[in-house]
């Protein structure tokens, strides 16, 4: 018996630092708990983990950000969490180490608990393949690497980190519903096109994002005045002077069944667009200081996941200063005619790309990883 391991079966830390991690990382204890029964789950997390059965012994709602910048600003309070964590991987509390996404944190946690003695599998890479291919021997510390993109498992398995493509975790989401149907949920018109807005669900990105989002919405109505526009909200999130926009705080899943076409933020958003078959254009805006950071570090063509996983750009991308209204405008506008060439074009590379995110099943995958690491 290891050290972690009581009488009534392995004990598991799992650690997710932003809400997103915390819906996968539940979705693998949900799966874990199938296989192993017996086993018990402490966390750093939030709600999703709570809810899946683990107990959450630090809460994650204050430490997410977006940016090198505004993650400074976080440094002790993670450091502080580290130590507390560090004492229990030394005290042997764990059989297993769990960490899902959130590298500036996990990086240093999987040091720990190697330095410990504990296995660690990592779950949704750290983007080294964009921006940090030096850093790539920091995972050298994880027993497994756990991957959502296709191209992740050569890049890591060539550096020397033992890397699982298992399927991306969007795959088992419930199928969006028809387009009618969403549209009369939403309360729009089913008859008249619907532009779908994106911002994001990060405050940052939100306040960075809205204004030009806003603006290119109100010059996309201007120019076709039949259209709808609607945001895919957050219940806490800023939208001011939203004006003929329609604000729907909650499940984003309609907003992306009832659009014609989509103003995403890049990330996960494009492939929640690409799931639903939406056409798109792609913008993000950072910190000036930490987009003059990552611009210089980047080392990959597209910034969009679905340009990035179909090897080329499916959907066009405006980063930055380039993210004006009027470019995003002009942009989108062919796309809301699904007739068109533009939305034509667009949606056979989102074919490809839903082809190469994997099939469903991704979190029991996952769970099958940890189970043989408990051996």
């Amino acid at each position: 018996m290891s050290p972690g391991r009581g009488p009534g079966g392995p004990r598991i830390y799992v650690s997710a630092g932003e809400p997103s991690g915390d819906a996968h990382a539940a979705a693998v204890v949900t799966a874990l708990r199938r296989r192993l029964p017996d086993a018990t789950f402490e966390a750093f997390g939030g709600p999703g983990l709570e809810a899946a059965g683990a107990t959450v012994l630090d809460r994650m709602e204050r430490m997410s950000v977006v940016g090198f910048v505004e993650a400074l600003a976080k440094l002790p309070a993670h450091f502080r969490l580290l130590g507390r964590v560090g004492d229990a991987f030394r005290a042997g509390r764990y059989d297993l180490v769990i960490l899902v996404d959130y590298p500036g944190y996990h990086l240093r946690a999987a040091a720990a608990a190697r330095a410990a003695g504990i296995p660690v599998l990592y779950y949704i890479a750290p983007q080294m393949w964009a921006w940090g291919v030096g850093r790539v021997r920091k995972l050298t510390t994880v027993q497994r690497l756990a991957v959502i993109l296709p191209f992740e498992e050569p890049f890591f398995r060539q550096r020397g980190v033992p890397a699982t493509f298992v399927g991306h975790p969007l795959r088992d989401r419930v199928p969006p519903p028809p387009r009618a149907e969403a549209r009369r949920t939403l309360g729009l018109d089913p008859s008249r096109p619907v532009l779908g807005v994106f911002p994001g669900s990060r405050a940052q990105e939100v306040a960075r994002l809205w204004p030009v989002f806003r603006d290119a919405a109100a010059a996309v109505l201007a120019e076709h005045p039949t259209a709808q526009v609607v945001v895919a909200g957050t219940p806490r999130g800023r939208y001011d002077r939203p004006g003929a926009i329609h604000i729907h705080r909650g499940d984003p899943l309609p907003v992306f069944a009832a659009a014609d076409a989509g103003l995403c933020k890049s990330g996960t958003t494009t492939l929640e667009a690409a799931l639903a078959d939406l056409p798109m254009v792609i913008a993000y805006r950072l910190n000036p200081v930490s987009f003059a950071i990552a611009i210089r570090l980047l080392r990959v063509p597209h910034v969009g996941l679905v340009n990035l996983i179909a090897g080329r750009e499916v959907a066009p991308e405006f980063l930055q200063a380039a993210a004006t209204p009027q470019a995003l405008a002009a942009a989108v506008l062919p796309l809301l005619d699904g007739r068109s060439d533009a939305a034509r074009h667009q949606r056979e590379g989102l074919a490809l790309v839903r082809d190469r995110l994997g099939p469903p099943g991704a979190a029991d995958r996952v769970a099958r990883l940890a189970e043989e690491l408990l051996g």
